[in-house]
């Protein structure tokens, strides 16, 4: 369902404050200053993929401050990724500027001051991102803040892509889809955040780059396909396995592994989820494409150091606190 807030039936004179309550109110605290001697009315439309707000706004000019005043007020948790529509922007924070215009796109971090001027009529899509759910170190992040994503080529084009056709779609999807969707969506950002900071295979062509992410996000959205393997990834991109294995082995892993490991990640999150909204043991490993009940617990084990059942206890405890993972195992074994 999408909420829709706007200033159009409101007096000019009356604009300028209540879009403040709107913007602090819709993403994080802010402060807002509407750069026009009389305001134009300003409309943000959001929907919610599961942990994952996307925000379509479009004002008049404007400049929008997080200020370390407003950082105390909260809010620091979140990276916001904007997706420019129409208009140009400058965001600064830090020591980075970066220009925008449309089809380009930026990350802003909430936990670090920052300034975003819009000096023309303008649309972006804003998709408000948790960042521990990235699993990147800040040092990765501050890598990606304040820097401009072309949204042209190589995993910038990839991923704005990604972003701007989950935007226009994101009221079709059910619950459950919406959910993997979001989980996907942050894995991408991991892999560009990571590829900014330098974390990558500096030493890989930018078009091999460019295709794992490709390969990756075809992977994410196919998870809970049991036959998933390496054969039918391979296909769908029109490459060799042998290629495939390659793509992969530049970053250190193999197909089988980075495909178990993701499997894993998303039946260990689902199964830390409160106890109303989870399903059993079982269906959570068939959601996500195991066959085998004591495959499935095998890896598990493997990976977290504790069986799926001991994991799912111990998360009702204490939500926050378990072991790390590691990866093991093939896929479509």
């Amino acid at each position: 369902m999408s909420v829709v807030k706007s200033t159009l039936t409101l007096p000019p004179a009356e604009r300028a404050d209540y879009w403040h309550e709107l913007v602090s109110g819709t993403f994080i605290p802010l402060d807002v200053r509407l750069d026009e001697p009389v305001p134009s009315a300003g409309t943000i439309t959001s929907r919610w993929l599961g942990p994952l707000q996307i925000s379509e706004v479009e004002a008049g000019p404007q400049t929008v401050a997080r200020s370390a005043r407003r950082i105390t007020e909260g809010g620091e948790e979140y990276l916001t990724v904007t997706l420019q529509r129409r208009g140009s922007a400058r965001l600064t924070q830090g020591d980075r500027q970066a220009i925008v215009v449309p089809g380009s796109f930026t990350c802003s971090d909430a936990g670090r001051p920052y300034l975003r001027e819009q000096p023309d009529t303008f649309r972006f899509t804003a998709f408000r991102v948790p960042k521990a759910s990235l699993g990147v170190s800040d040092r990765d992040l501050r890598a990606a803040t304040g820097t401009l994503f072309n949204g042209v080529s190589g995993t910038s084009g990839l991923v704005a892509e990604f972003l701007g056709r989950l935007s226009e779609q994101a009221a079709g999807f059910d619950p459950h889809t919406a959910h993997r969707l979001a989980l996907s969506t942050f894995d991408l950002l991991a892999v560009l955040v990571r590829e900014r900071s330098g974390r990558l295979d500096p030493q890989a062509p930018e078009h091999s780059r460019g295709m794992l992410t490709r390969v990756q996000e075809y992977i994410l959205l196919h998870l809970d396909d049991p036959a998933l393997c390496p054969e039918r990834i391979a296909a769908a991109h029109h490459m060799s396995v042998r290629y495939l294995h390659k793509l992969f082995h530049a970053g250190g892993t193999t197909v089988g592994r980075w495909v178990l490991r993701e499997r894993l990640e998303r039946c260990r999150r689902e199964l830390a989820r409160p106890a109303r909204s989870v399903s059993t043991v079982a269906a959570v490993a068939r959601r996500w494409g195991f066959v085998s009940p004591s495959h499935f617990s095998r890896a598990f084990r493997a990976a977290y150091g504790m069986t799926p059942r001991e994991w799912q206890a111990a998360s009702r405890v204490h939500p926050a606190g378990a072991p790390g993972h590691g990866g093991a195992g093939q896929a479509c074994a």
